[in-house]
């Protein structure tokens, strides 16, 4: 029981393993029953015992989501089982949509291809909070599991193939503002990354004037030998294509289209945080939107601001993005967004979606009439031009010493004015720069990040903050 347990561990984004080491049939039927007995013994409040299972492109994925299914079933839980890969907030669109307890999603995300993982969604369609996993990995082996062969359960009603991706769609067409987009020029570039987002924008902006172009939409579970992650090094071609030919905007998901990445017509990477800036004021400005704005402790300067000059609320978070979702149910929100990628938007289940946030940027495009770039230069003009960098430094993360890291009076010539210490440590210069250590939970490193007004000068402090915890 204890080795299972050490070999099943959710993590801020569910459980994530190597495919055919611990991510084998035998272990995925086992966190299936742990979640069936949470599902039978944890949700009383439920009448109706349902779940949406879906899945995305690696290899084994949709096998893996029957398994689940058929376990389901075996405990009197009936699964609507998706028909396709598909989207994570496609999945738990569904969820909320059907009314079901709880939601399952095969996939790794931005993981490298020998990798698959269980994500679990709750019936409002946000990611499981700790309390959830803790006790889901709490039943780990604790009922035999049981099987009920997939054509029984189908027999049975137990399982329900379904199209997820049909009330996604028509959602989403509803959401975005199609009739003004509809006489709109602009030329754009989206890669999928032979992710599960498909071509799903192709059908969302069916009748407008918008001239998308896909790449790499296929099916390809080794991923070019690279992995689905939208940052730059695993976007070369897509960012060449945008240097060499006339797109007014590139738009990225990553495996399970949850998270966006952006670039602008001359081929420059813009940050996840850059795009929440400009989401932020799309919502505001052109669409009206009332609430607060939502960003993580290392989220950047530039988004206070923003919240500042709006006159909104701005709330920090922890990193991950359950702390952001949470809020989204508990308050008005604007959006909120993290540095890895992950969009929360208003009137809509508390969830990350790649493909919404890429629509909003697009609508706002058009709402503008300016394209990508310059809608980012527009910004940085009114709210300053930040340097954001990080590095994911590898050593023991047990012996980075927070409380001496707390006591830094200066950061290369500049006061330190203020510190934060909810999530690691942030230190806060007296001219807005600023650095930050996390030492991670799960892996031998230290993440340190770092924020000024030149290239430079983010480096520069990034290297100062290594050498904070480890003078070599």
């Amino acid at each position: 029981m204890s080795d299972i347990r050490s070999q099943i561990k959710f993590g801020t984004d569910g459980w994530r393993a190597v495919i055919s080491d611990t991510f084998t049939f035998e272990n995925v039927r086992i966190v299936a029953q742990a979640v069936a007995d949470w599902v039978n013994k944890n949700n009383s409040q439920f009448a109706q015992k349902s779940a949406s299972i879906g899945f995305d492109n690696r290899f084994l994925s949709a096998e893996y989501a029957q398994a689940f299914a058929e376990v389901f079933a075996a405990n009197g839980i009936k699964s609507y089982l998706s028909d396709t890969s598909v989207p994570t907030p496609a999945l738990s669109f569904g969820v909320v949509g059907l009314k079901n307890v709880c939601g399952i999603m095969i996939t790794a995300s931005h993981n490298p291809a020998k990798f698959n993982g269980i994500k679990i969604k709750t019936a409002v369609g946000g990611a499981a909070a700790k309390d959830i996993t803790n006790t889901v990995e709490g039943y780990l082996r604790q009922t035999t599991v049981k099987r009920l062969i997939y054509a029984e359960a189908v027999k049975q009603g137990l399982v329900v193939v379904y199209d997820f991706k049909k009330e996604y769609v028509k959602f989403l067409r509803g959401y975005i503002n199609l009739k003004k987009m509809k006489t709109a020029k602009f030329k754009v570039l989206a890669d999928i990354m032979h992710g599960s987002g498909r071509d799903l924008m192709l059908q969302i902006l069916k009748g407008t004037g918008i001239k998308l172009t896909l790449m790499r939409e296929d099916v390809n579970p080794g991923f070019d030998g690279s992995k689905p992650e939208p940052i730059p090094e695993c976007l070369q071609v897509m960012m060449g294509r945008m240097k060499k030919e006339k797109f007014d905007f590139g738009h990225v998901l990553d495996g399970d289209a949850d998270r966006i990445a952006a670039v602008m017509p001359g081929g420059e990477f813009v940050s996840p945080q850059k795009i929440l800036g400009l989401l932020i004021l799309h919502l505001v400005r052109n669409r009206k939107i009332e609430g607060g704005i939502v960003k993580t402790l290392c989220g950047t300067t530039m988004l206070d601001n923003i919240a500042k000059k709006l006159d909104r609320k701005l709330y920090e978070t922890p990193v991950g993005f359950k702390y952001i979702s949470d809020l989204m149910v508990s308050e008005k929100i604007v959006a909120g967004g993290e540095e890895a990628g992950g969009m929360g938007l208003p009137n809509y289940i508390p969830e990350r979606d790649g493909t919404l946030a890429g629509l909003l940027l697009l609508e706002m495009m058009v709402y503008n009439k300016r394209n990508f770039k310059q809608l980012v230069e527009d910004m940085e003009r009114e709210f300053g031009r930040y340097y954001y960098s990080r590095l994911d430094y590898s050593m023991d993360a047990k012996k980075v010493d927070l409380n001496k890291l707390k006591t830094i009076s200066s950061v290369l010539g500049k006061k330190v004015v203020e510190v934060k210490d909810f999530d690691g440590v942030k230190l806060i210069c007296e001219n807005e720069d600023w650095l930050m250590f996390r030492p991670s939970g799960t892996e031998p490193l230290v993440r340190i990040y770092a924020e000024a007004k030149s290239l430079k000068r983010s480096k520069d402090i990034l290297e100062f903050g290594r050498q904070q915890v480890d003078p070599k």
